[in-house]
Order: C-alpha cells, then sequence, then structure tokens
C-alpha cells in the first residue's frame, strides 16, 4: 500500500484538475489517494475519470480556531454529502469570500485593483490569501509568494484580515458525524512553541481528534520523528501525504514525503476502525 492522504485540486488552492491528480498519482505508483480540498468537496461533484485503478478517499481539509491559532484539520473518508458538513463548509466558503473582500479594499487602498476579477477567472470556489499572493506576483507588485505574505498578507502587514474560522471542537465534531477521520494536518507548520504544539495535540486528543500527520511534503527528519512520538503518546493514529499543490513545485509531489518509522506505521491511520477502504 502507498497512500497519498492530503492534496489539492484547483477547487481550492491546488493548480490542477482532480483527473490530473489521479493521473499523476497513478504515475507516482499511489494507491490510495485522498483529495482534501480547503473547506470545499467540489472535486466529489463531477464523476472522475473511470479508468484509474488506484481508491479515491473522499476528503477536506478544514481550517479552524484553535486559541487564536489557525490549525487546518484533514477529513479523511467523509460522507461529502452529509448536510451537516456541507452546511460547515458553506459557511466557511462564504467566509473565505468575505476575508478576500476585504483584503481587496486594503489592497485598493495600497493602489492595488484587479483582485476580484483575477479571482472571478478562476475555478477556485473556496479563496485563499495563496490565491492573493499568487495575484500579487502575476500583476508585478511582488517577486514572489513569500514577499507576497511578508508585505501584504501576513500578520501586521498592509493588507492582513483576520481569519473567522469554526473552533477546533466544531470542526472534529463536524467530521467524524460526517463518517470521517479527524487529522491534525501538518503540526510543524504551525508558528507555535515546542510547549504550545505539544498543547495542541494534547488538546485535540482530549476532544476526540483521530490523527495526526507525521509525514508530509517538506518535513524536517526531527520533526518528523517528534511528531511520531506525539502521536503515540496521545493515542493517536498517524497519517501522512504530500499537501501536493503544484506540479511545477519540484520539492514536493503526489506520494512523495519521508516514510513514518515502522513503530509509527504500526498505528497507521489505515487500521483505524472507521476506515473502510481496502488496504491490501
Amino acid at each position: 500500500m502507498k497512500p497519498d492522504l492530503h492534496c489539492h485540486s484547483f477547487y481550492s488552492d491546488g493548480n490542477h484538475s482532480p483527473d490530473f491528480l489521479f493521473k499523476r498519482a497513478e504515475e507516482n505508483g499511489v494507491t490510495h489517494l485522498a483529495i482534501t480540498d480547503h473547506d470545499c468537496i467540489d472535486a466529489f461533484e463531477k464523476p472522475l475519470d473511470e479508468c484509474y485503478e488506484l481508491t479515491l478517499i473522499p476528503g477536506v481539509e478544514i481550517s479552524s480556531d484553535w486559541d487564536n491559532q489557525e490549525v487546518h484539520l484533514v477529513g479523511l473518508g467523509i460522507d461529502w454529502k452529509n448536510p451537516l458538513l456541507k452546511n460547515l463548509l458553506i459557511g466557511q466558503q462564504l467566509a473565505r469570500k468575505s476575508r478576500i473582500e476585504s483584503i481587496d479594499q486594503l489592497l485598493s487602498k495600497n493602489g492595488i485593483d484587479g483582485l476580484m476579477n483575477y479571482l472571478n477567472q478562476l475555478p477556485c470556489v473556496a479563496y485563499t490569501r495563496s490565491h492573493v499572493a499568487d495575484f500579487l506576483v502575476d500583476s508585478g507588485h511582488v517577486k514572489n509568494k513569500q514577499k507576497a505574505f511578508k508585505q501584504y498578507l501576513g500578520k501586521r502587514s498592509k493588507a492582513y484580515v483576520p481569519f473567522n474560522w469554526q473552533t477546533l471542537a466544531t470542526v472534529i465534531e463536524t467530521i467524524q458525524k460526517a463518517d470521517g477521520m479527524a487529522v491534525l494536518a501538518h503540526p510543524g507548520r504551525y508558528s507555535l512553541s515546542k510547549r504550545k504544539m505539544e498543547l495542541l495535540i494534547e488538546q485535540f486528543a482530549k476532544l476526540g481528534g483521530d490523527g495526526i500527520e507525521v509525514s508530509y511534503g517538506g518535513i524536517d527528519p526531527m520533526m518528523q520523528k517528534k511528531l511520531e512520538l506525539l502521536a503515540d503518546s496521545s493515542s493517536l493514529y498517524v497519517s501522512m501525504g504530500s499537501d501536493f499543490h503544484n506540479a511545477e513545485a519540484h520539492w514536493t509531489d503526489i506520494g512523495k514525503y519521508p516514510t513514518p518509522s515502522a513503530a509509527a506505521i504500526k498505528n497507521a491511520i489505515w487500521n483505524h476502525p472507521r476506515w473502510h477502504f481496502e488496504t491490501s
């Protein structure tokens, strides 16, 4: 089994269609692929090409609020037609649109116009700050996405607008009521101290979370080892995925992430009681 349990299509901030993801995954030997777009499940609304042999795992990546920190949860094996989940995602998409419109107003005050026209030409349904960064690069206002966040989109920058997400507890509950498994996404990427990250994982476990990602594209080996230990000490299953967005980003690819240790694999998310996909 070679899974990739975290990737994005152009319905959120990925660059490619769901069919492209399937083709790429099959070329890379992936057996189980979870498409986990930010706050949307549109990748499953239209039928995918049935010629692929790998297993599709319906998923989603939902932004949440934990102690005024933005934290992402991956929902794996969700019933994407679940009304409670759909209602939450509609609210998240409205919050995203409102945030982007506020960013657009701030950009206009800084002499930068055209963001909404740019976004309206994209297939995405869940707007992200990454889309705004792409706009700033493509329109020549910054050299790269890093500078876009530093100058305009990061905290205390010219066009920063706070997020307005559902609580961590609400997102966990909603994923599980949609028959999914709630996984804490890429814990090492949050701007948290060592103790604060440990506290996040402790509270996530106490709230009934199912697992954490211990391996993802670009992870530091020491961080991977730490996350494996934290998963074990918190009795959480381990998950893994590339967090793939763009085929031109050569540092990652579908199915490309460091292999978790043998000890961690014993507690892999596919051993979870709600996992209902074949694993042979």
